[in-house]
């Protein structure tokens, strides 16, 4: 699924940023995401993800950074002081516990005080001490039995009370479940718009008085400064989108990516490829830019390079191509 056609640069995914343990560098692809935003009239980017790598199979695995949540930790604190020391607003994301792919939206993760604290919130407490992101995203799931969104013990009891977040706290997209107990859980803006758990609903609850005056100002209050946050960017609402492709974004790029790549031990001399021999290069992404895991992460890139043609480029003699197993076959032999 692709929610914008306009390209914009490719930068690796959160988990090859990761494997260059590199702060300085993570900072810098936060400032190159800030400069994005700016040219697509954006004010907010809702990452970065910082969502715990437990299993394998997770779909939006690759846009989080680690299974350890220190170094998750401390990479979305290098992006998100990137991303806003151009002004733009960072969203860490999907707090918390929505790691696993079955039933994303809807599971309940069943998790000790203990893992809490020492494994699942932990990335996000070291990225709110070390960056003070200006915005969470509450995840559609539950956590002992309880929706996110309506958890006053995570949102109010941890980010607000004991981390000292005072920004803005908004749900995933269509991830708001009630009126009043989301409101005075702390969550303060459903997303997306034109929203259906606010509204009339709030004027409802404030006639049965399970609302009050009180409890709307203080979200209300929220989400105005956080719009004066991003205010001094002054991009209007109609603002069109731009793309940025220069030769500096591309070296700085080409600088990431090339960081993020790990190596292997040349130990039996396999390199360099000895002339008399050819290459084949076998599998069925040889030949497909898959630059992106897709939904929310996806975008049309500056450019593509395949691996084969990649490969080809470099090679003085043909080089061989098979697709081997199909990946996704599953018929008996």
């Amino acid at each position: 699924m692709m929610f914008n056609s306009t390209p914009a640069e490719c930068l690796p995914c959160g988990t090859a940023l990761a494997a260059t343990w590199d702060v300085d560098l993570i900072r810098r692809s936060g400032e190159l995401q800030a400069e994005e935003a700016l040219a697509k009239g954006v004010s907010v980017i809702l990452g970065p993800t910082t969502n715990m790598q437990r299993s394998p199979l997770g779909g939006r695995g690759f846009e989080s950074f680690s299974e350890d949540p220190v170094l998750a930790g401390c990479m979305s604190a290098a992006v998100i002081s990137g991303i806003q020391s151009k002004g733009v607003a960072a969203t860490l994301k999907h707090f918390v516990c929505n790691d696993q792919e079955h039933e994303r939206m809807s599971q309940d993760s069943l998790v000790s005080e203990r893992a809490l604290r020492e494994i699942y919130t932990l990335p996000f407490q070291i990225a709110q001490l070390q960056a003070a992101p200006w915005a969470y995203m509450a995840s559609y799931n539950r956590v002992n039995g309880t929706h996110i969104s309506e958890s006053y013990d995570l949102l109010q009891g941890i980010i607000r009370d004991e981390w000292g977040f005072d920004g803005l706290i908004m749900s995933d997209w269509r991830g708001t479940y009630s009126t009043a107990k989301a409101l005075k859980a702390g969550l303060d803006l459903e997303m997306p718009g034109p929203t259906l758990m606010r509204g009339s609903l709030i004027n409802h609850a404030l006639v049965c008085g399970k609302l009050t005056l009180d409890d709307i100002d203080i979200s209300v209050r929220r989400i105005l400064a956080f719009i004066n946050k991003v205010q001094p960017l002054r991009i209007p609402s109609n603002a069109s989108e731009m793309t940025i492709d220069t030769t500096e974004t591309s070296q700085r790029l080409r600088e990431i990516v090339a960081a993020s790549i790990v190596l292997l031990k040349n130990e039996n001399s396999v390199l360099p490829f000895r002339k008399d021999k050819s290459i084949a290069i076998i599998g069925p992404n040889a030949k497909i830019a898959a630059y992106s895991g897709g939904g929310s992460a996806s975008l049309h890139p500056y450019y593509a390079v395949t691996p084969f043609d990649g490969i080809s480029a470099q090679a003085q003699e043909e080089v061989l191509h098979a697709i081997g197993f199909p990946p996704a076959r599953h018929d008996k032999a």
